[in-house]
């Protein structure tokens, strides 16, 4: 019995919120266009404009964001050195144990 409240309620909502869909559309069923006043006070081309200057280069070199993804290589660490750091519950690797040893979490230590 439960199951069939549960679709009659589903039915209806879906019906209610197709009704709600319908009165969204256009009458031609296309895209309305955009409007001819510009967004911002500032028209297509000044913006496209900004954007070009920002990336061409016009801007301070060392304010500019780098793309370029940096390689994440770790240091190897020897035994007994010190290769996490305690950061709260977090622990973060500082360097990458030689093969055959582990980093032990409790003393940090290579072992």
């Amino acid at each position: 019995m439960d199951s069939m409240r549960a679709v009659f309620y589903l039915s209806v909502c879906l019906s209610a919120l197709t009704s709600l869909c319908q009165g969204q559309r256009s009458a031609d069923g296309r895209l309305p266009s955009p409007p001819d006043q510009p967004v911002v006070g500032l028209t297509a081309e000044e913006l496209a404009e900004a954007l070009q200057g920002l990336l061409g280069g016009e801007a301070d070199s060392g304010v500019g964001l780098s793309v370029e993804k940096k390689a994440s290589v770790i240091p190897r660490c020897d035994v007994g050195e010190r290769c996490a750091m305690k950061h709260g519950p977090r622990i973060g690797r500082l360097c990458d144990c030689l093969r055959g040893t582990a980093c032990n979490t409790f003393f940090l230590r290579c072992y």
